[in-house]
């Protein structure tokens, strides 16, 4: 009788400490896997804070490791984006550079932008809103995002309704120009065939991350237009549409020295930021040179994207043959500072 207590327990302990090596595993480190960066194939152990870098609890920190920084180490994040730091776009719309930069761009309702032409990544922009008596310029708000890459398609968009009801999924897909169903559970996931599309909803409704291998990760929310903004900014917003929106926060990992775009080209390392110092709103203009035909046109004034670059991708990264000034730049560039 002793003697299978005995075992009994010997036997959870060693559960108890095979356990503990998987979780270890599972849980408390990482591999960086993006090609190309310094960090690239190594194992990269995640604050206590954050052990996981999945949750079924949206508002929960997890774990990301920025293979494109120079110490390799990983940090805990929010998973919805972040509309105070670079890569961002959010509200009518402002933006934050690759410089960390504020900037506004407004454009115009019902046409489409670019935000990023790179020879292998493009992705454009439709904007919605209205221009109310007396205005001169729409207000405007960003509604979906198409994304050209590797001679496929992808698109996001919030769809469009009179009063919100966060309960309601406001999210729709397209790959390759076929609609994709995502389950409306937390944590459901979507991959392209090849994997190397992932699209995972961070909430069962309206917010979503979408990663596009070795090129992009895409941190999107939908959000309406609230009462309190239309009564504190006076957009005077109709009753019949409450402009749902999408805030969104970019992650790039090998753009390259020409890249250009509304966001883009603030990633460049020869950009120089017109906006004005001081100035509550500073707008950048473009409208000309970012203006495309539809949402997943290659097309622009200033656009440098190409179906063969994209296809044969560029392997060299804009650290390896360009002065960088650490200085001058923050997150997101995919870039590796030496001293």
């Amino acid at each position: 009788m002793e003697i299978s207590k005995i075992s009994s327990m010997n036997l959870i302990i060693m559960l108890v400490f095979v356990s503990g090596l998987v979780q270890a595993k599972a849980y408390y480190y990482r591999q960086c896997s993006a090609v190309g960066t310094r960090c690239n194939g190594q194992y990269i152990q995640c604050p206590a804070e954050c052990p996981s870098s999945e949750s079924s609890d949206p508002k929960a920190k997890v774990c990301l490791i920025d293979c494109d920084k120079p110490i390799c180490k990983a940090v805990c994040r929010h998973r919805k984006p972040n509309c105070n730091a670079p890569g961002s776009g959010c509200f009518d719309p402002r933006f934050i550079g690759g410089d960390g930069r504020v900037f506004y761009f407004h454009g115009k309702s019902n046409e489409h932008f670019t935000l990023v032409s790179d020879s292998d990544l493009q992705i454009n922009a439709r904007f919605i809103g209205h221009r109310p008596d007396g205005r001169t310029r729409d207000y405007t708000w960003i509604q979906a995002l198409g994304v050209l890459f590797n001679s496929q398609t992808f698109s996001i968009e919030a769809t469009k309704t009179s009063q919100w009801n966060d309960k309601v999924d406001h999210l729709k897909f397209t790959y390759n120009g076929n609609e994709l169903v995502l389950d409306e559970s937390s944590l459901s996931t979507w991959y392209s065939p090849k994997r190397d599309v992932k699209v995972e909803r961070v909430a069962s409704k309206n917010s979503v991350i979408v990663t596009i291998e070795d090129v992009a990760e895409i941190l999107v929310n939908v959000v309406p237009v609230t009462k309190e903004d239309d009564t504190i900014h006076n957009y005077q917003v109709p009753s019949d549409d409450c402009f749902a929106h999408l805030e969104v926060q970019f992650r790039f990992f090998a753009l390259s020295p020409k890249v250009d775009g509304v966001l883009g080209r603030t990633y460049r390392l020869d950009f120089e930021n017109p906006a004005k110092p001081g100035v509550a709103m500073p707008v950048i203009g473009g409208d000309d040179k970012y203006k495309t035909t539809s949402l997943l046109s290659p097309n622009c004034a200033s656009c440098v994207f190409s179906q063969e670059s994209s296809y044969e991708k560029e392997n060299i990264k804009v650290a390896e043959f360009v002065t960088l000034d650490c200085t001058k730049f923050s997150n997101g560039m995919g870039i590796v500072c030496k001293k």
